[in-house]
């Protein structure tokens, strides 16, 4: 059994593919558990299968032709966006609950089992763009876990919180004076609440985080702050 998107023209094809696997996976020259089985026995073969049967598994893959996720039909497989996603390497392959942990499956998954059962996927991510750097196809992973982001969002599949928290964060980043002045204000308040502790064991509208992590406490003042305070200071030298 093997999925479509597997199929290849040629034997050369498929040597090309196996070659490039290696490499983006373990860094080996060549995979060392590759089996090619040419059909069933012939007239004079002293063993082998009489019948040689392949079954091809669609389970959703042809609905991504021709659309915004059609190019995650390249993927070979080789767990370089797993390897190289700060996610993952935090949390693992197991919390992802499904076959197909990491970037790859933060997109395949949800056109296998629909946006509403693993709409949580694309949004672990910090879209850093690892994945789609080292991809050796050249998927754009970051840019269709934000496809799925959006499709999640515009058919109202998140919660109400997570919605109205959404549009509070729009409507204050359009507004970069408000932005740099709200986290000063919370850098500061945080960092003088934690002093001496060093972390926050709960917070409030942060409990999904604090449940199973502490938070560390801010320095007590903001990046945009300290950034600008430098370049002043090297401006007048």
């Amino acid at each position: 059994m093997t999925s479509l998107e597997k199929l290849v023209p040629t034997l050369e094809d498929a040597a090309t593919l196996l070659r490039l696997l290696a490499r983006s996976a373990t860094g080996q020259e060549f995979s060392a558990y590759t089996t090619i089985s040419t059909g069933p026995r012939r007239a004079g073969d002293l063993d082998g299968p009489e019948q040689y049967h392949v079954v091809l598994l669609d389970n959703g893959r042809s609905a991504l032709l021709g659309g915004e996720f059609q190019d995650m039909l390249r993927c070979i497989r080789c767990s370089a966006c797993m390897n190289h996603c700060p996610v993952y390497a935090a949390v693992g392959g197991h919390a992802y609950g499904w076959v197909y942990s990491g970037p790859m499956g933060a997109v395949l998954t949800p056109s296998l089992i629909g946006i509403a059962e693993a709409g949580h996927l694309p949004n672990a991510s910090t879209f850093c763009g690892q994945c789609e750097s080292v991809c050796p196809v050249k998927i754009p992973l970051p840019k269709m876990m934000r496809h799925w982001r959006e499709r999640e969002f515009t058919e109202k599949l998140n919660p109400p919180v997570y919605r109205a928290g959404l549009f509070l964060w729009a409507w204050v980043a359009k507004r970069p004076a408000l932005y740099h002045a709200l986290v000063e204000l919370a850098s500061r308040v945080l960092g003088w609440i934690g002093r001496g502790r060093g972390r926050f064991r709960t917070l409030p509208l942060a409990n999904g985080w604090t449940a199973v992590r502490d938070m560390p406490t801010p320095e007590g003042r903001s990046f945009h702050s300290l950034w600008a305070e430098r370049r002043k200071d090297g401006a007048g030298r």
